[in-house]
Parts: structure tokens; sequence; C-alpha cells
């Protein structure tokens, strides 16, 4: 149970009210911490007057494990990650080997790339969208938007074999191709995925409640976003119109029509509308994407690095166990990169070091989960109890991206 320790604040003089200040510890096993995350609140009677967020019950030492294995053992690690979007995870990581090593991308892969990320941006807002209505007491969002998460990860497991944790991103491009009939079902997908949005608004948009509970509470102005590092949903909800994918674009996002949704409050209110606007986007970008899908390669055919596709004909066994070696023991040029990219929560990015030898010497994630948790204790002081946990909601972090 939680540990409440009561101090009188005010001596006890005659004709004065009595002041109590509680400490309570909400978590590590509260379900609205959205992960093993511990708040130690300072209440005066119900105004939350202090905010301390506890972080690493979680810690389990990812970048420390890099530089102890080959840059392609460390790839199914990041999906461990933000856990919500693992293939985003993969992207980042491989954009930032790609760089250092200099491999080229062939189209037809980050096509599927950008498909396969704003899937991910969608999965992961949906799981956002249902958890954060269900802690402020609004039930069927929850169900609806887990209806349409579970239809998106039939696709994901018929492309990857897996549901979660999929390790489908490779060096150079994507594991397997994307076959005429999967594509068709993405992006049938991708065009009914907007009446849902208006489906899901239906219930919370013009709520007289979840406006009550949203509008007005948690705001970040665009100078304290900027100053605590904030991107993403949370920086764009306070009115900043910055996003990786226009702003420095990968992948071919480029070549695609999106909008940035912007907020104008910096509230709670206005983080769940561009957040809502944004898997409008997504499933914009995911029908061009499939649309426009180029033909050709989907992964680039350097052997230095890459793996060899299924068609690669080899004159003997001992060839492409020499060739696979080469591959898994890759040695990068000496030389650090960093690369952004636009991660449902913010901008994740990959930060690698190589000496020239098999395992990163350094590889550090700029992990948006634990930026944004920096936020709670400036939007929290000064509010009721009872919206921490709406402002928790609305931040969006998830702790094993945070305590990596």
């Amino acid at each position: 149970m939680s540990l409440r320790e009561t101090v009188l604040s005010v001596p006890p003089t005659q004709g004065d009210l009595h002041s109590e200040i509680m400490t309570l510890n909400m978590g590590p096993q509260h379900p609205s911490t959205h992960g093993v995350l511990q708040v130690r609140l300072k209440l005066d009677g119900e105004t939350v007057i202090g905010l301390e967020p506890v972080v690493g019950f979680l810690h389990r030492g990812k970048e420390k494990h890099a530089e102890h294995l080959t840059y392609w053992q460390f790839m199914p690690m990041t999906d461990r990650l933000d856990y919500l979007a693992p293939l985003q995870n993969e992207i980042g990581y491989a954009l930032a080997v790609e760089k250092l090593c200099g491999i080229e991308v062939p189209p037809r892969a980050q096509a599927i790339r950008c498909a396969i990320a704003e899937a991910m941006r969608i999965t992961a807002h949906l799981v956002w969208f249902g958890t954060s209505a269900l802690e402020v007491g609004a039930v069927t969002p929850f169900f609806l938007a887990f209806r349409e998460r579970e239809d998106l990860f039939d696709l994901i497991d018929e492309l990857t074999g897996l549901r979660t944790n999929s390790e489908y991103i490779r060096f150079g491009g994507v594991a397997c191709d994307l076959s005429p009939d999967l594509a068709r079902r993405f992006k049938a997908f991708a065009d009914r995925m907007p009446a849902c949005v208006d489906e899901y608004e239906l219930l919370l948009t013009g709520n007289r409640i979840w406006y009550d509970r949203a509008r007005g509470i948690g705001i970040l102005t665009p100078d304290h976003a900027i100053a605590l590092g904030l991107t993403g949903p949370n920086l764009r909800a306070a009115g900043m119109p910055h996003d990786l994918r226009k702003s420095n674009p990968y992948s071919g996002y480029d070549k695609y029509q999106f909008e940035i949704p912007v907020g104008t409050v910096g509230d709670v209110y206005d983080r769940y509308l561009v957040r809502m606007e944004e898997m409008r986007q997504s499933a914009r970008i995911i029908s061009q994407a499939i649309e426009s899908l180029p033909e050709g390669e989907f992964i680039a055919r350097d052997y230095r690095y890459v793996l060899p596709p299924k068609d690669k004909v080899f004159s003997s066994m001992e060839e492409l166990i020499y060739q696979f070696k080469i591959v898994t023991d890759m040695r990068p040029p000496v030389g650090e990169v960093y690369v952004g990219i636009e991660a449902g929560k913010g901008e994740l990015g990959y930060y690698v070091v190589s000496d020239g030898g098999p395992h990163p010497f350094r590889t550090h994630v700029r992990a948006p989960s634990f930026i944004n948790i920096q936020a709670l204790e400036s939007v929290c002081v000064g509010r009721p109890i009872a919206d921490v946990v709406a402002i928790i909601g609305s931040i969006d972090f998830v702790m094993g991206e945070c305590d990596r």
C-alpha cells in the first residue's frame, strides 16, 4: 500500500487552521502510471504542491549491451524499447548504421519502411487513446481502440511472423517483400482508419465530462516545452509545428502529402486532439506508400554489410558460409553518427560510435519517453490529485523506453 506521512506545516496557534502536507507514493504498481513508474506526490489536501518521478525500476542496460554485441545482434534488442511501436525503433537504429556504413536503401524498401512506421504510430496511439480514456472513466474507447489494433496486428503478424517485437527491419532494407495481397489489405485498413477515428471522437471530443477533465489542464507553453526538450505530439500540441518527417525527411517521407496537426493551448485536450489527427495522417501516408510502391529490390545488395537475399546463388556452401560470416561480423568504418526519426512519442535518436571493430564502441538512445517524464512536475503542481492521472496519460511514455 502507499506510504503516508503527515506533518503539521503551521504551528498550532490559537485561531489558525492547521494545514497538513501528505507525501503519497503513486506506483510503481499503480495502473495509471503507464508502466513501472513511481511518482512521489506532496499534497496539501487534494492539491499537488510537489511531484518527483522515480524511474529505473525497469532498467535493463540496453546501451551497455550494445557494446558487447555485434551490430546485427543488437537489432532485436531495439524492439524492447518502446514495445508499443517496435519497428520504429528498428528503423531508427538501421538508419544510423546505414549512415555509418554508407548503405543505400532501395526505394521499394524505403516505401515499405514508411508504411510500417506509420502502422506502428497508429498502434501506439491506439493504446494511448484507449488507456488514457479508461483511466478517467471512459470504458468504451478502450474496446474500440483495441478492435482496430487487433486488425492491424493480424497484418503485422502475417508480414513479419510475429505480433510484437517483430524484428523485420534489416540493414539495407527489410526482411521480406510485401506481397500484392498483403499490400491491398494494408491499404484497405488505412482507407477505413479515418472513419474509425471519427467514431472515437464521437465518444470523447464533444463529451462534457472528457472536456472538463482535459481542457485547461496540464498546460505546456511552446517555450516551456522547448526548454524541457519535448518533441513529437507534446511539442506540437503546444503550438510548434515541428516534425522530423517534414524538417529532416528520411526514408522518402518527402514524397508523401500529409499535414502536421498543432494545438493552440498545449493542455491535455490539445494533446488528445493532435494524436487523434495524427492517426488520420498516418493512415493517409500508408495509403500513399502502398499506392506508389516502387518496383525493385526490397533489400540492398551491398554484401559487405547486408545479408544476401534468398535468390542469391553461391557456387558452394563454403562461399555461402564465408559471406554470412563477413556480414554478421560487419566492421563499419571508424566514425560517429546520429540519426533521429519522428517516433510516436517524439524524436527517437540513435548515436552510434564505431572504432572499426565488430561491436559499437558506444551506443546512446535519445528516448522520448525519458524526456517526456520531465514535464510531469511542472504541469501537475497546483492541480488537484485527480488531474495527475489525466496528465500522465496525455504526456504518453513507455517505461521500457525510459529505463532502457
